[in-house]
């Protein structure tokens, strides 16, 4: 299937355009909104690259879905094709055999031979699925006019919102960027009755929930549901794993970091997550790992199940993007897909106890049954085996992969194929190259907390890279840190290299107190001796360009801002 040009309606010009008093207008990429003196609709500039990240992910989608329905409809008109040569050839065999008792005279059937055959009856050609995105938290409508304005086959965008003020400015910003309904104009003299031209984005005033929830059954489906709240999106996960179509993307956004991230409200944490979240330098790997819990958990209670395409933390939230499907057998295996964690206090070692297991039997036919089982426990005894300090209890949370890789790759192709089309090009590519480096096991470290828990001087990362490759582990960077790790090591190999480390770089023990966990840490003896000298794998792809995998300096509008409406409430209430 062709890939369809990358649609770009250029934004109203400032120049023909007379800005009302007490607004100023706002552009980003391919659109143009009007904001509010007053704070009545909530836009967080420094947003752009999660609406641009969205853009590139739902276009790509787009173009996936489209590629699958492509094909299955080619394999349905193949098989139609053969059934109906194999009912002409039965039906030509049958008029052969059939015998008449009394001899017809023959007809003289004239020539056909240079006649031009009738072609008006063209072959049928696969139709381009449209599809349809409902916004559930729309404020300004700034992206949802983005969506209808950049991805090419986009039949409408539902934009929603409960606070009438911000529904007021999505209709002024969808007629600025002329996406309203409109009354089409009708030549003079012509008996054409006027047309009325559909929005492209469609406003509406209610509940997001009970919106999400109107269109759960099948016909009512929606294509793609995008989450992006002011805080936590967990009241909004079960109706939107119910009203999106089988296949269909999922957009959540979570800027609740003081949650999900650290355990100063581990209470709220479970209430919203279903799970306990982490205190380690890989906390915002977990946050993931535990929003893609509730998603999954919310779609299984539906015979429905995840697949996670792209999942980022990203400065002060974490954005993600999943398919969803309906398959009893790959709901159950979500089971195997989901563990606690037990975490060290004192080096944050962690130790995987995953909830399920699947067994597969074959029988004497050769067809395979899968099993599904409870797991063993506990995996590691009561304190930590590496420095004996008190271990914590995390999760449940997602222990699959967080990323496909062959999605992450295409967003990648389509980004630096359209770099133009982006505000936020060079991060985006930044961030895709190392997200698609990504091994698929959790939790990532960095050299400096590991020497931190040792009291050494540091290794530098290429170091510490090489002696896991020639150690025989695998390694890549994590797009969630500035100079971090993953590995197929486990924490004991890692502590390992590092008491290789210090025999070459001593520590001094006199600074260390006799009941630190270091001491337990250098009191075992290293299993091998580590090779420091530079691997040629220890550089991956993405550090051999110059690329932006992190943010560097913050912005004047840097953080989650403020909550719409606010002021205007405070404001109210001192005039009472």
């Amino acid at each position: 299937m062709s890939t369809p040009a990358f649609v770009s309606a250029p934004a109203p010009a400032a120049e023909a355009f007379t800005v009302p008093e007490g607004f100023t207008l706002h552009k980003e990429n391919t659109s143009a909104i009007l904001l509010p003196s007053s704070n009545d609709a909530f836009l967080n500039p420094v947003q752009e690259f999660n609406r641009d990240l969205s853009v590139a992910c739902i276009r790509t989608w787009s173009e996936l879905v489209n590629a699958e329905k492509e094909r299955k409809w080619r394999q349905a008109a193949a098989r139609r094709a053969k059934k109906a040569a194999e009912g002409a050839h039965a039906q030509g065999h049958k008029a052969k055999k059939l015998k008449t008792e009394e001899e017809t005279p023959v007809l003289e059937v004239p020539s056909t031979e240079g006649v031009p055959k009738d072609t008006s009856k063209s072959q049928p050609e696969f139709k381009p699925h449209q599809f349809v995105i409902l916004e559930a938290l729309s404020a300004t409508g700034l992206r949802s006019i983005r969506y209808a304005h950049e991805i090419p086959l986009v039949k409408y965008v539902i934009a929603n919102d409960l606070s009438p003020a911000a529904v007021e400015a999505m209709r002024r910003n969808i007629e600025l960027n002329d996406f309203h309904e409109k009354q089409e104009t009708v030549v003079e003299g012509g008996d054409d009755k006027p047309k009325v031209r559909p929005a492209k984005v469609r406003v509406n005033e209610g509940d997001a929930c009970a919106l999400m929830y109107n269109h759960r059954s099948e016909r009512n489906r929606v294509d793609v549901v995008d989450l992006d709240p002011y805080g936590t999106a967990a009241p909004f996960v079960d109706s939107a794993v119910q009203c999106v179509n089988d296949g269909g993307l999922l957009c959540v956004t979570c800027t609740d970091m003081s949650v999900l991230a650290t355990t100063n409200y581990p209470e709220k944490c479970f209430s919203n997550y279903g799970g306990a979240p982490v205190k380690a330098e890989y906390c915002h790997e977990a946050a993931l790992r535990l929003v893609l819990h509730t998603l999954s958990t919310s779609a299984a209670r539906y015979g429905r199940y995840i697949q996670p395409l792209l999942s980022l933390s990203i400065d002060f939230y974490v954005r993600l993007f999943v398919r969803v499907y309906t398959q009893p057998l790959e709901v159950k295996k979500a089971f195997s897909k989901t563990a606690i964690y037990y975490v060290c206090s004192g080096c944050q070692s962690f130790y995987e106890q995953p909830l399920g297991r699947v067994t597969e039997q074959v029988s004497a036919k050769g067809n395979a049954n899968l099993h599904f089982k409870v797991q063993q426990g506990p995996t590691v005894p009561e304190r930590c085996p590496e420095c004996n300090s008190a271990l914590h209890v995390a999760g449940p949370m997602w222990s699959g992969p967080i990323h496909d890789k062959e999605f992450v790759s295409s967003v990648l192709s389509h980004v630096e194929a359209d770099e133009d089309k982006y505000g936020t090009s060079a991060r985006m590519k930044g961030m895709l190259t190392v997200a698609k480096e990504e091994l698929d096991t959790p939790f990532y470290f960095t050299p400096s907390k590991i020497a931190s828990h040792f009291h050494c001087v540091c290794p530098s990362l290429d170091e510490t890279a090489s002696a896991l490759l020639h150690a025989g582990h695998k390694i890549s960077r994590s797009h969630a840190c500035a100079g971090s790790l993953k590995t197929s090591a486990t924490y004991t190999d890692i502590h390992d290299i590092f008491r290789s480390w210090v025999k070459t770089h001593p520590v001094r023990m006199d600074k260390v107190s006799e009941n630190s966990p270091t001491r337990q840490l250098l009191n075992k003896e290293a299993k091998t001796e580590a090779n420091f000298k530079r691997h040629p794998d220890s550089v991956t792809a993405s550090s051999k360009v110059k690329l932006v995998r992190y943010q560097q300096n913050p912005t004047p509008n840097w953080g989650p801002g403020a909550k719409p409406g606010a002021k205007r409430k405070r404001e109210q209430d001192g005039d009472e």
